[in-house]
């Protein structure tokens, strides 16, 4: 067997160093993303406003990001990678600049908007990078390797960033992660190329919006588009609410932790994702089928896990299931992106923006769901957390009805497209 099949980039040295200025933009971003996450309570100081208000900081800036998927998905087919990604660098550090000046709670808002909407410019440009530098195979890898990177952006801010914003104050640690943004920012200018010599893809003919709807509407026909979007929808969420909201009140308030061993729990869930990235990238890259297995495995295992902390008859759950409850939930990331490794093959190379913008979307509009409705059910039942995590099977419950009802559709377009596309190989003259 061949290790690069016929028409694949090449691989090697050379696309690692340009994948790699290019997820260096998705690493600061997700530091800047993950920012509010320490300064939660600065935030409520600075700014004099309650939970509530200071919840919409997180939901405004997935609504963004969620909003934003598809017509970056459109952008970077059209445009290409270092256009949309040097845009992404500009937008989401001009808002990590605002946000360290915001002298109003309405200043610092739009300027973490204004970051995600930055932020939302990031991911589909690397993972259309990575596709357009390394063979096929690699795909599930390199897709892979990329959450790793941003899930060690959130490391960073939890470890760093923290400690600059208590050390030197809420402007100066603000203002100075901005710099970073700044860096890459030149290093996207210098560096980065969209294709390898020799693998320029054809012309696109623009055709305004009649363009776009065909675009869109292609990429949804494809049944792989619509199940990554599923597996995307239904293992993500359950992490991102955890690790951007509620994780900390719920192990503090329900569970009766203090904030150094709940913080300390947060860390395990970034470094489980950090690892089973890994595992899994290697596991999906060796064997295509085990794709669906892993997606469903770890939504079942992140369901009995979470019944069984949320179900515990004692007052609170003991740490030794808060441990594994954690540990689990590091696997959510790594299974989502397993939705790219449906919505991937599934596209022609001219699509594979815009399929990706959509499997994107998925997780994040689960996540902003969630997000909401945890606070409303929160409110309602006086703070019971058992109640108001509940919600978390509900949505599980209608991303698996969807996964099952599209595998089979998805199985087939498959096997089509690669007897295809080893017919035209065959045929193409030595």
């Amino acid at each position: 067997m061949s290790a690069v099949a016929p028409g694949d980039p090449p691989g090697g040295r050379r696309a690692l160093a340009v994948w790699g200025t290019g997820v260096s933009v998705y690493f600061v971003a997700v530091i800047f993303r993950t920012s509010l996450g320490v300064a939660g309570l600065d935030a409520a100081d600075r700014f004099h406003v309650n939970a509530s208000a200071l919840s919409t900081f997180s939901i405004l800036q997935l609504l963004v990001y969620a909003g934003m998927q598809i017509p970056v998905g459109l952008l970077v087919d059209r445009l290409g990678t270092k256009k949309v990604l040097a845009l992404g660098a500009v937008l989401f550090t001009a808002g990590q600049l605002g946000f360290a000046f915001s002298p109003s709670y309405g200043t610092a808002l739009a300027s973490r908007a204004l970051l995600g909407c930055g932020d939302a410019l990031t991911f589909i440009s690397v993972l259309r990078l990575g596709s357009r530098w390394f063979p096929a195979r690699r795909g599930p890898l390199v897709a892979q390797f990329a959450g790793l990177v941003g899930m060690a952006g959130n490391l960073v801010s939890t470890l760093v960033l923290a400690r600059l914003l208590h050390g030197i104050g809420w402007t100066a640690a603000f203002a100075g992660s901005a710099a970073a943004g700044a860096v890459v920012l030149v290093l996207v200018l210098l560096f980065l190329k969209d294709h390898p010599e020799g693998h320029e893809p054809e012309p696109l003919p623009h055709q305004g919006a009649a363009y776009v709807r065909r675009q869109i509407a292609a990429s949804w026909r494809e049944p792989g588009t619509r199940l990554g979007l599923w597996v995307h929808f239904t293992t993500q969420f359950p992490a991102m609410v955890f690790l951007l909201l509620w994780g900390l009140p719920f192990l503090v308030e329900a569970q009766g932790l203090s904030r150094a061993v709940a913080g300390e729990l947060l860390t395990l869930v970034v470094l489980s994702n950090m690892v089973v990235g890994l595992v899994y990238g290697q596991i999906v890259a060796r064997h295509h089928g085990a794709r669906l297995p892993l997606a469903l495995g770890t939504v079942g295992t992140t369901a009995a896990l979470w019944a069984a902390t949320l179900a515990y008859p004692g007052p609170h759950a003991p740490m030794w299931l808060l441990i594994v409850l954690c540990t689990v939930l590091g696997a959510c990331g790594p299974a989502s992106m397993i939705g790219f490794d449906f919505a991937r093959p599934a596209n022609p190379p001219e699509r594979q923006g815009t399929a990706s913008g959509i499997t994107n979307m998925g997780g994040f509009v689960a996540s902003m769901t969630t997000l909401f409705a945890i606070g409303v059910l929160l409110d309602a039942t006086g703070d019971d957390y058992s109640l108001a995590f509940s919600v978390v099977f509900v949505l599980q419950a209608v991303g698996v009805s969807q996964i099952l009802r599209l595998r089979g559709q998805a199985a087939r377009r498959e096997r089509e497209r690669l007897v295809a596309s080893r017919v035209e190989t065959v045929h193409v003259p030595a």
